[in-house]
């Protein structure tokens, strides 16, 4: 019969373990105290972390790019939208929706794209705007009311002071489109 004895390395073998760990940990914990002490670096400038350099978060508010510049060149206040409802040319095609205000000497127009859309904006006086193959609805304010206007589709509809009985003048504030 034969006698097997093992010798046991596992204590030798966790005490190796455990000297590595707190050696990493020791260096580990010099390196974190010297990154925050500022310790100037070969470049001789104070340590940076490299998170202060990233940049920052994109944060969408939905703010009309260009806004300021449309209204220096064109006097129309466009605010805020979901990018869906755009300022566009009116000699870029047809499916525009196209706004008519007394105020303005040329007709405003704007492109429709995806299932829905939102814009706000300030053009005063309209009067008619000409739908297109979405479901528009408009919103307008006279004074303190407000008032809704749903536009048909692909035709002109009277709108602000050409469908108010006392004509009087509408200020557009709000688009929004769905298909």
């Amino acid at each position: 019969m034969k006698v097997r004895t093992t010798t046991t390395v596992k204590p030798q073998r966790k005490r190796l373990v455990a000297r590595a760990l707190g050696a990493a940990l020791v260096a580990g914990g010099l390196a974190w105290a010297a990154l925050g002490s500022g310790l100037p670096t070969e470049t001789g400038g104070p340590a940076v972390a490299v998170a202060d350099e990233a940049p920052g978060y994109a944060v969408e508010d939905f703010a009309y790019p260009q806004a300021d510049k449309i209204l220096e060149e064109q006097g129309i206040v466009l605010k805020r939208g979901d990018g869906h409802i755009t300022l566009a040319d009116c000699a870029d095609g047809p499916g525009l929706l196209q706004v008519m205000a007394r105020r303005e000497a040329e007709t405003i127009c704007f492109r429709t794209v995806g299932n829905s859309g939102w814009l706000t904006l300030e053009i005063p006086a309209v009067y008619v705007m000409r739908g297109n193959d979405y479901d528009t609805q408009v919103d307008m304010t006279v004074g303190d009311e407000e008032k809704s206007f749903d536009l048909e589709k692909n035709t002109w509809t009277s709108v602000g002071e050409s469908a108010d009985e006392q004509g009087r003048e509408h200020l557009l504030v709000e688009i929004r489109t769905s298909k």
